[in-house]
């Protein structure tokens, strides 16, 4: 035998029902954009390393041997070129449109010229892939070395003058 619902209870619960509906809504929409401001940061984050790491892969590996401070060695030479062609690969994604104006923690962050001129950002990316593509062909000694760690330091001066701003 089933008890009959009092109406007013009836219309309590599907008032429960439309609170209950829209503060889910509100609570996924809040969960959802802490995700997508974590996400952004993840970009921030892998641009940073990825810079960071050619640094160490140009100034720390290639600088260094051409100018003497470490033994002359093509495999790391070539273990260098081959990341630094890899994050140059990957470096047009680490700037979506998403993260246009967030600046990043340390000491420099992307300008907004990067955006505004995107297709000169990325004729950057194109001029310095093409480099680390001839350097990895022609240096096979310490001389060859030598004429090619200013031509790579040339592009990455040439791109961060105009789209790397300090941080304050």
């Amino acid at each position: 035998m089933q008890r009959a619902t009092p109406l007013f209870h009836k219309a309590v619960s599907q008032g429960e029902n439309k609170l209950m509906k829209r503060v889910f809504v509100t609570v996924t929409a809040i969960l959802l954009g802490i995700g997508g401001v974590s996400a952004q940061q993840d970009i921030l984050s892998q641009r940073q390393t990825a810079m960071k790491e050619n640094g160490r892969n140009l100034g720390g590996v290639l600088g260094a041997m051409a100018k003497g401070e470490k033994p002359y060695d093509q495999a790391a030479i070539d273990a260098a070129l081959a990341k630094l062609a890899d994050n140059a690969k990957a470096m047009s994604g680490h700037f979506p449109d998403s993260t246009k104006g967030l600046k990043a923690e340390g000491k420099y962050s992307a300008s907004p010229k990067i955006w505004d001129s995107r297709a000169d950002f990325e004729s950057h990316i194109a001029s310095y892939s093409k480099a680390i593509s001839e350097v990895k062909a022609s240096v096979k000694d310490i001389d060859t070395l030598k004429a090619a760690v200013p031509v790579l330091g040339k592009q990455c001066s040439g791109c961060h003058e105009t789209y790397r701003l300090q941080n304050s």
